[in-house]
């Protein structure tokens, strides 16, 4: 396990070193506009002077609930710079969402978009710590003005007193059970996550980056840093839209992008276009969570090498596969760990498992948080016997890669068979008439628990087309028989967090008896 050395011992320190390198080449692109190095640190100067002004100091919690675009890198690196501590904050939340993220942080200014303001305005009384209130947009209802203030500003910033292990995000992770929680993330990480990645993708001078992922997600966060690291260009798109993405990609001549698992599949769903989806500048994509069954339809399509990596926001990247390991297509691997990580597979009792066997991943080195923001116990959880305890159900084969099999806490016990939800829902979407699926447990007094499939169908299909008989019928012949779902709902959508997951305890919530809305395949009948 490898301890790297860092040339800078800040983001803000990285920019301006970027900045003084780069000059006049081309760091951000946006919707046809471009940004340099030099003018996106001109601008982030004049944010952190507008903010320092306003009374924002070192280690205050901003939050930043903007959408794609100039603003919110700039506003980030702008805290980065002032020694203060950033909370994104995902613009789809609602009262309560908000409430929660903004009193839990302790947030005592915001810089937020007018579309966003009114929802501000509502949960106000609830978040007394806010002092200062920065919006953005074409009107700012009496606030200071995030373009007029800045545009005042002096364009120079001396950084002061701020050092790599200072915590500059509170991070909030988009878990699938409750609650999130705040990960605390030093200038450190990101400086390494940038640096570990760039050197594993042996990106160049030459290269052109691209990211459709929200600004609030981690994502484009470090791929911000990846190319002050290496120099290059960041395309950053308003939202992932898979009708404007290959139009984005050839226009811009983007050589590399990393995205979530969910986002292929609504490519795939596109009418074919190899003079468009074909006739690129790609040299590689990463993508977390490929379907083994659709990874060489990946490659065969888009006409490029994709490859798995396997991250956490608390640790960051951990496991990647290499782009010249064309055997990997299909295997289901993530990879095995970066040069600064050591990665096993445990069992309950922590004990090391022999290769092939099935626990959970745990993992140690850097990049790493320091912890769960104002949590000890889940840290304490989190960093046992020195090691970080993923969730994560893996096994290790013999070339060294690991598998993912599923969650800790995504298992279905039915009659003493453990199921994996993942299996079940991989096989189900294996149908060309389906779109997503999600499976749940549902308490049963004699199996103990019984498999729930929630069915989103493709956008032509129906019912009448595809039926819980069918579904069912389709899953018999493909999985083992305690395997099979007894119950079938049909819904128009699932509840996902930023990073494309499904928020299954939101679907468990939404229903005292999960059998409500189904159809059962034993009784025959829907409930």
């Amino acid at each position: 396990m490898k301890k790297p050395d860092l040339k800078w011992p800040t983001i803000g320190h990285l920019l301006e070193d970027a900045a003084n390198k780069y000059k006049d080449k081309i760091l951000l692109i946006y919707e046809g506009e471009k940004l340099s190095f030099q003018e996106v640190n001109r601008r982030v100067n004049q944010m952190a002077n507008a903010l320092k002004e306003l009374g924002v100091a070192k280690e205050d919690k901003v939050s930043v609930m903007l959408p794609n675009g100039f603003e919110f890198p700039i506003a980030w690196l702008a805290i980065a710079k002032l020694g203060a501590i950033m909370v994104p904050t995902n613009i789809n939340y609602k009262e309560h969402d908000l409430v929660y993220i903004l009193t839990d942080s302790e947030a005592s200014a915001i810089v937020i978009h007018d579309e966003y303001l009114p929802l501000l305005e509502k949960v106000r009384e609830q978040v007394p710590d806010l002092k200062h209130i920065v919006v953005s947009g074409e009107a700012s209802f009496g606030y200071p003005h995030y373009q007029s203030i800045t545009h005042q500003a002096a364009n120079k910033f001396k950084i002061a007193n701020v050092t790599a292990n200072d915590m500059v995000n509170i991070q909030y992770t988009s878990g699938t059970t409750g609650f999130p929680k705040g990960c605390m993330l030093t200038h450190r990480y990101w400086l390494l996550m940038g640096d570990v990645i760039s050197n594993f993708f042996q990106t160049t001078s030459e290269d052109i980056n691209l990211t459709a992922q929200p600004f609030y997600y981690i994502d484009p966060q470090w791929n911000t840093i990846l190319c002050l690291i290496k120099g290059i260009p960041l395309v950053i798109m308003h939202r992932f839209s898979p009708s404007k993405f290959w139009q984005t990609v050839k226009d811009n001549k983007v050589t590399f992008f990393y995205v979530l698992g969910t986002m292929p599949f609504y490519l795939l769903k596109l009418e074919e276009n190899p003079a468009l989806e074909q006739n690129h500048n790609l040299k590689f994509v990463y993508c977390s969570g490929i379907l083994p069954q659709y990874h060489a339809i990946f490659e065969k399509r888009w006409n490029v090498p994709w490859r798995e990596a396997y991250g956490m926001t608390e640790t960051g990247v951990d496991l990647v596969v290499p782009v010249e390991d064309a055997a990997s297509v299909g295997s289901g691997a993530m990879g095995a760990p970066v040069s600064t990580k050591e990665a096993k597979v445990v069992n309950d009792k922590g004990e090391k498992l022999s290769d092939g066997e099935i626990g959970e991943l745990v993992l140690r080195g850097e990049p790493m948080m320091l912890g769960y923001w104002r949590k000890p116990e889940a840290t304490q959880k989190f960093f046992k016997n020195g090691w970080a305890h993923t969730g994560d159900l893996v096994y290790k084969d013999e070339k060294g890669y690991f598998h993912w099999t599923g969650r800790l806490k995504d298992m279905i016990r039915r009659t003493g068979e453990n199921i994996s939800s993942v299996e079940v829902e991989g096989v189900l979407m294996e149908h060309t008439k389906i779109k997503l699926a999600a499976v749940v447990p549902v308490p049963d007094e004699l199996r103990g628990e019984e498999v729930k499939a929630y069915i989103v169908l493709q956008e032509s299909e129906s019912q009448n087309t595809l039926s819980p008989q069918g579904i069912i019928e389709f899953a018999r012949q493909k999985l083992a028989y305690f395997k099979v779902p007894r119950y079938i709902e049909y819904v128009d959508d699932l509840p996902r967090t930023p990073s494309e997951r499904v928020e299954k305890h939101k679907l468990v919530a939404a229903k005292e008896d999960l059998r409500v809305g189904s159809y059962d395949a034993v009784d025959k009948k829907w409930r």
